[in-house]
């Protein structure tokens, strides 16, 4: 779990979904981390990781389907993502999107909470399933990237995307 530089007050959570919706860490401002991202898009394209037939829907059914009926009929958020990414469910505080490829089944959770000193932020959570061998070895492989070379680059884009003047 991430806590995420955005403080903001108790209104703010739809700028936040909208930040990260517009947000491409492979566009980001690391050269390393954008490297990375094409290297993994490639690999994706070479081996059919990211293949229609791998996503959500068709290699796993969506999450969405296993929801409560309240929670199924929420708002699919404002405007589309840019990366392969599929709206579970959006609350006024909640926020998840899911991802599946022949390597993993992965969602993003994103909340909007009362933070220590006042005010509120973001907080954001990666929960991933590796699918088989190929997703334990390919989650394996990625970790010491993921964790020093791409989420400290993302944060930090966030953050100036947050303070951007709107």
């Amino acid at each position: 779990m991430w806590a995420l530089p955005t403080p903001g007050g108790p209104d703010d959570f739809p700028r936040l979904v909208q930040v990260m919706m517009e947000s491409d860490p492979s566009q980001g401002s690391s050269r390393v981390a954008r490297m990375l991202w094409a290297i993994r898009w490639k690999l994706g394209e070479w081996f059919g990781w990211d293949d229609p037939e791998a996503g959500v829907g068709a290699r796993v059914p969506t999450l969405r389907d296993r929801l409560p009926p309240d929670l199924r009929e929420t708002t699919a958020g404002p405007g589309a993502i840019p990366l392969p990414f599929s709206t579970v469910y959006r609350l006024d505080d909640e926020w998840a999107a899911e991802i599946a490829n022949r390597t993993v089944h992965g969602v993003v959770h994103v909340g909007w909470v009362e933070a220590d000193a006042g005010g509120y932020r973001g907080e954001m959570a990666v929960y991933v399933k590796p699918n088989g061998r190929l997703g334990k070895a390919y989650m394996a492989a990625i970790m010491p990237f993921r964790h020093r070379l791409v989420y400290p680059p993302m944060l930090r884009d966030m953050a100036r995307a947050w303070q951007a003047p709107r």
